[in-house]
């Protein structure tokens, strides 16, 4: 289980998990993955749950950041798939609306 496999960081700053580690590991597509600075040579990755055992509580004022903060956080292409969907269901609903007057 302990053994080491070595992989190239691309030019954009990416690695992929090798396939044994993520079947092992049961991690798969969208999971979400957080990453811990050990020292100056060890990184910790480590699969993590948004939310094990949501209550009403979490959901909160208090308990959520700004929306401009979330999508801040996104990537580039996170944030391009948000604005099509979001503009998607803002032009369904506004069609939606038109019909009904």
């Amino acid at each position: 289980m302990n053994r080491k496999i070595v992989k190239v960081l691309g030019k954009r700053g990416r690695i992929t998990i090798p396939y044994e580690i993520r079947v092992r590991n049961k991690i798969g597509y969208n999971d979400i993955l957080s990453f811990e600075e050990k020292d100056k040579n060890t990184i910790i990755v480590r699969k993590e749950k948004l939310c094990g055992g949501c209550t009403p509580e979490c959901f909160d004022e208090e308990n959520s950041i700004p929306i401009e903060d979330f999508i801040d956080s996104l990537t580039p292409e996170q944030q391009r798939r948000a604005t099509i969907y979001l503009n998607l269901l803002w032009a369904q609903k506004e069609s939606a609306s038109v019909g009904r007057t």
